[in-house]
């Protein structure tokens, strides 16, 4: 999988705790990538394909060249299809099509999908059932899934799709929209055509990439909150048996502690989104944020679409590969990222020590799965490093820590009652800051504004009874 889909570098990696140690080598976070959609060559068949030489660095060349006539056949109907799309600034038809073919073809150490059986549904189901009965003693939030399900990977797409759709359309809306806007008004009718191409071409290229970060990531997540987020159906917790397996397969550990574990972080999860009904549009809303601070270098764009031939898709991929998307760090991108990397730490900082917490007296690896977790984390795992390129975030490991240890306080301090009532409002949450100075955050007084919420209601309710009274 490419580590730059739209343009995005990924971030030097933070050092696990605070600024100790050296950060690794350029992951294209320097100078900006000399490919900035990271396409390995289209998923096209024939040597020239994925993987084939030059596909990584120009897919039409593949397209075109060392292709018996079955897969140039081919190459024409995917290229015919890239140019006919219509539709928003990804191609998703093509995006899920290139995850299951990507999933089709198994993982790097040769495991191929398959379909869940009825003893792995089973299991799934009644670990999932252990772990809920467990959280119900550590938190004060109820259960929050109806249902547990077993996936296969094929079936997390299908799951999840719709959820990438939403975290990343607005991104690539915006970046997409820099190729209409170049050009002067009276101009753009006689260009038609060609930004037509243009965005017909942007959105397969976007769909490609995307398809195959999903394919690789359905390879190596274990249930369906591994970034932070709910990409899952509402109501429903899913754990991936075959990734379980996989994952805990080198650990020492009894594979139905693995999975209860694991179970109990899903769990986790599904209360907090449940029953946070704010939670998930102020982290989505912060990514929507993100989107709108983009700023795209138009003034490299200009040069090349005026001279751009739109015979010759060879030339508009060396364009693309110019890095003309390349997006550039604004106030507002900061602003929102922040506020983003801040409630994505709160959250997974609650689950690692509500987890912890339930899981420390009956398991006996507890200590283990819980620094597997983090090492996983602190690691730049392949959720993590998958949401980083797909919208250019990358969440801090040490930001988790300081959140696991800042909810941990809370509990000592103010009970469960008083740590979890802080998720009844945004503004009543640890800030950046407070992740700083945990204890100056335990124990300062909390605004209740339950009561502000209240009072807030019943004055909009008079004002709407003295309304009705003037009538």
């Amino acid at each position: 999988m490419s580590d730059t889909p739209f343009g995005f570098g990924l971030p030097p990696e933070e050092p696990e705790d605070g600024d100790e140690g050296k950060k690794k080598g350029n992951q294209g976070g320097q100078g900006g990538p000399a490919n900035p959609f990271g396409f390995p060559g289209m998923g096209l068949p024939g040597p020239g394909g994925a993987g084939g030489p030059g596909g990584a660095d120009n897919p039409f060349a593949a397209m075109f060249g060392s292709m018996n006539p079955n897969d140039l056949g081919a190459a024409f109907q995917q290229l015919g299809q890239m140019l006919s799309y219509e539709g928003g600034p990804v191609n998703w038809d093509m995006a899920k099509d290139i995850a299951r073919q990507t999933v089709a073809q198994g993982t790097a150490d040769g495991v191929k999908d398959a379909s869940v059986g009825v003893a792995e549904k089973s299991a799934v189901e009644e670990a999932m059932r252990l772990a809920d009965h467990w959280l119900d003693g550590v938190t004060s939030l109820p259960a929050g899934a109806a249902t547990a399900v077993a996936w296969s990977r094929a079936e997390w797409v299908e799951a999840t799709l719709p959820v990438w759709k939403e975290l990343v359309d607005p991104v690539a809306e915006r970046v997409g929209a820099a190729m209409g806007s170049v050009l002067p008004e009276e101009m753009q009718a006689m260009a038609g055509p060609l930004l037509g191409m243009m965005r017909s071409m942007g959105g397969a290229m976007f769909g490609q990439q995307i398809g195959q970060a999903v394919g690789v990531l359905a390879g190596e997540v274990v249930g369906s909150t591994d970034i932070g987020l709910p990409l899952g159906p509402a109501g429903k917790a899913a754990l991936l048996p075959l990734n379980i397996e996989s994952f805990g397969k080198d650990l020492g550990v009894p594979a139905d502690e693995v999975r209860l574990y694991l179970a109990l972080r899903e769990a986790a999860h599904a209360r907090l989104f449940a029953h946070v009904p704010w939670l998930r549009s102020h982290l989505f809303g912060a990514i929507e944020g993100y989107a709108r601070g983009i700023k795209v270098d138009t003034s490299k764009l200009e040069d090349v679409v005026g001279q751009l031939d739109p015979s010759n898709p060879e030339q508009l991929q060396e364009a693309l590969q110019g890095g003309m998307f390349q997006p550039q760090d604004t106030p507002e991108q900061k602003a929102a990222l922040a506020r983003l990397e801040t409630a994505l730490a709160l959250v997974e900082g609650w689950v690692d020590a509500v987890v912890h917490e339930a899981a420390k007296p009956r398991l006996t690896s507890a200590d283990a799965m819980r620094e597997t977790m983090r090492r996983r984390r602190a690691s730049g795992g392949p959720a993590e490093q998958t949401f980083a390129t797909l919208i250019g975030l990358e969440l801090r490991p040490r930001r988790l820590r300081d959140a696991s240890r800042l909810w941990a306080s809370l509990t000592d301090a103010r009970g469960v009652d008083g740590r979890d009532g802080l998720w009844e409002h945004p503004d009543m949450l640890p800030t950046a800051s407070d992740l700083d100075d945990p204890d100056g955050f335990v124990h300062r007084e909390q605004l209740d504004f339950s009561e502000i919420d209240k009072m807030l209601g019943e004055a909009a309710r008079k004002r709407d009874e003295d309304g009705d009274e003037k009538k």
